[in-house]
């Protein structure tokens, strides 16, 4: 299948439109036009090779909301002309415990991810929604529920399932109490997700810059983490605090904020944290975690969750033709909350070829 797309050539260029090819339907593969592309701060991560693993030439993007165009002989569960959606992986091994229970973001052999990896069967590269059409195996992909916009809806398949997995898996519910730190495309997911749960949300931020946003989103109150003596009063009244600041940062002064077995998640910074002191640990029962995204399940009882709650990230539409700017304005924190391309915004396959 010929498409198009927008793709990054090597770290150090801006993202240029980028012809290629996708696969032909195998028997179990859904074909999808894409609609609606979120803007992860994962893409420019992967982008500018960050974590040193991106491999040139890549389509970002794992925030996919789309129409269903096409379906392989042995699809049952989708039809043409279905709004779906696509999310950080598109393909697991299946048969390790992980998979066969349902968390194939924790597959024992690795799941495929949605660009910037190989194809399980082909080892061709696979390429994400940056681009018209998309082709996935009929198991990873989500229905998107009636009553959902789909023009906001691409950012709760990454955003929204690695916040709302840790609040599911901590068992959060009316009566936790649960704080946010960092109030951007995760942590303003975190926040709606949490009180939508019944909880009782505190973001917490260097600044009082953004009480107004934290209790526009749902949250209960804002604690100033640069405060001392307000981070006194809070010692250990929360039984989970969920941290998404995605760069290097130093979680110390957080530790003493949970009570005896709460626990503080990180889903945020993928690589090195500034050196925690286990004194916090030990005195209080307090523990560190880590979480990515949700299985495939979750992620649809989320989707169905977001239908039923209203939930929606708050968005800003952009032109396919608009990506640097984005990317540079995503690199200031000067989004709120979350980029969502409109891919009916992509002209027809132009310039370089694949």
């Amino acid at each position: 299948m010929k498409t198009t797309g927008y793709a990054a050539l090597r770290c150090d260029a801006p993202l240029a439109p980028f012809d290629f090819e996708r696969r032909e339907l195998r028997p179990n593969d859904v074909a999808m036009e894409v609609l609606y592309c979120g803007i992860c701060h994962t893409d420019l991560h992967q982008v500018r090779n960050d974590w040193g693993w991106s491999q040139y030439p890549m389509v970002p993007g794992h925030e996919i909301v789309g129409r269903v165009t096409a379906v392989g002989g042995d699809v049952t569960r989708y039809k043409v002309g279905d709004h779906v959606a696509v999310g950080c992986m598109v393909d697991s091994c299946g048969h390790c415990d992980q998979c066969r229970k349902g968390e194939e973001q924790l597959c024992r052999e690795g799941n495929t991810q949605t660009y910037n990896d190989k194809d399980r069967i082909t080892g061709e590269r696979t390429y994400g929604g940056y681009s018209k059409h998309l082709v996935v195996r009929e198991e990873f992909v989500l229905r998107v529920p009636k009553g959902l916009d789909l023009s906001k809806a691409a950012p709760l398949v990454c955003a929204g399932i690695t916040t709302y997995s840790p609040l599911r898996t901590w068992n959060v519910g009316p009566g936790s109490r649960v704080g946010v730190i960092g109030l951007g495309g995760l942590g303003h997911m975190a926040v709606k997700l949490a009180a939508a749960m019944g909880a009782d949300v505190t973001v917490m931020s260097r600044t009082k810059d953004k009480e107004a946003d934290a209790l526009a989103l749902g949250a209960d109150r804002l604690l100033v983490s640069t405060d001392a003596a307000a981070m006194a009063r809070a010692a250990s009244t929360f039984d989970l605090i969920i941290d998404t600041v995605p760069v290097k940062h130093d979680i110390n002064p957080y530790m003493p904020l949970l009570d005896v077995d709460g626990t503080l998640v990180l889903v945020g910074q993928v690589g090195p944290l500034a050196e925690p002191s286990t004194v916090p640990l030990l005195l209080g029962r307090r523990r560190i975690a880590g979480s990515p995204i949700g299985g495939i399940a979750e992620t649809q009882e989320m989707l169905n969750f977001c239908a039923k709650k209203g939930v929606l990230p708050d968005v800003e539409m952009i032109r396919m033709d608009q990506i640097n700017e984005a990317f540079d304005r995503l690199d200031r924190s000067d989004v709120r909350y979350r980029f969502v391309i409109d891919m009916a915004s992509l002209s027809a396959p132009q310039a370089v070829a694949a």
